[in-house]
């Protein structure tokens, strides 16, 4: 499109304004289409509408389709997840992160795939086009006969009012809000960081993007093990050290192989510390659980929301690096404020 990173980064909020609408407003029609239905219309909306997104040549254009997409991946993220937590309940273990480990390694593969078409010259819509046909032929064939897990007892339809965070749930914003800006950061930045900074071929650019997912994956597949085991203060603890390291590398790199290494390490330290504070909103006592969790959600998709046009204007008038450097404070706020993730005292 030629435009600057200010304009690309107010058209990329499209997909996270689209996911916000679909997560407040979309749980009635969900209840109505069902697990198998929504993932059967879902899955090729998201495909047909990213595609058609990269063949837009004005930024509002770009908006809205991506906004269209965002409506389809809300959906299906209420869905999946809902899944996810009534399995959990099911089984007795927990298996949400593993779940989500599955979205990463997903977002790995089609890196790749989008690194290697990149450098072979295929346009983004064709190769979208492709995939999105290959999904939604599995999607077809794994689900047809899927039956949903049971629903938990006392499941309640989540209202679609704000509902305003309290003291407690902003020091848990406050933790995570470094994993959800640096999350974004890599998902949408990453790629130009690595074109503009160190003017690699497109496929190299792509693996930052496929290296910061993969290790995502790995973290999130092992993630409920080692909180079982080590518990969550010690894990967190963990995961913000090298969410720290990881920017720190980023921001300072001096060659592509070291941008690599630290998306990577961003990629691990951001893996399990949204779903560290889902459980710290639920567990906590001042209110119903699902007030807490509806509120974290609500202010964590606000920020997505405003951190592309924000990492936007700071990458076109002060570079880049010093847009993934904004995350280095926000981790030393995450630190100090690893201790709200513990449940109140009574």
């Amino acid at each position: 499109m030629e435009v600057s990173k200010t304009v690309l980064g107010g058209a990329l909020i499209g997909s996270a304004l689209g996911v916000q609408i679909s997560l407040m407003f979309a749980g009635p029609l969900l209840k109505r289409l069902g697990f198998q239905k929504t993932l059967f219309l879902g899955i090729p909306m998201l495909g047909v509408a990213e595609a058609a997104a990269s063949m837009m040549h004005t930024p509002i254009a770009f908006f809205v389709l991506l906004a269209i997409g965002g409506l389809a991946i809300g959906a299906v993220e209420i869905l999946v997840n809902l899944e996810a937590d009534r399995t959990e309940h099911l089984v007795g273990r927990r298996i949400m992160n593993r779940a989500h480990a599955m979205w990463s390694f997903g977002f790995f593969t089609t890196g790749l795939i989008g690194a290697g078409a990149a450098q072979f010259g295929i346009h983004p819509a064709a190769q979208l086009l492709a995939i999105t046909v290959l999904c939604s032929l599995a999607t077809f064939w794994l689900f047809a006969g899927f039956k949903p897990a049971p629903a938990r007892p006392h499941d309640s339809d989540s209202s679609s009012e704000f509902v305003w965070p309290t003291k407690g749930i902003l020091l848990i914003v406050a933790f995570c809000l470094s994993a959800m800006l640096l999350e974004g950061a890599s998902a949408d930045w990453s790629v130009i960081f690595m074109r503009d900074v160190f003017h690699t071929t497109p496929f190299l650019s792509g693996l930052a993007l496929a290296f910061g997912a993969l290790s995502q994956g790995i973290l999130r597949f092992f993630a409920d093990g080692l909180i079982d085991r080590f518990g969550t203060t010690l894990v967190a603890r963990v995961l913000v050290a090298t969410l720290g390291v990881g920017v720190v590398t980023v921001t300072f790199a001096t060659n592509p192989a070291m941008a690599l290494i630290g998306f990577a390490l961003m990629g691990f330290g951001t893996s399990a510390i949204f779903p560290l504070a889902m459980s710290a909103a639920a567990q906590r006592t001042d209110r119903p659980a699902a007030a807490n969790v509806a509120s974290l959600a609500q202010v964590a998709f606000t920020t997505f929301l405003l951190a592309p046009p924000l990492l936007g204007f700071i990458a076109e008038y002060f570079g880049i690096r010093v847009s993934f450097g904004l995350g280095i404070p926000l981790v030393i706020l995450s630190w100090f404020t690893i201790s709200s993730l513990q449940p109140p005292q009574k």
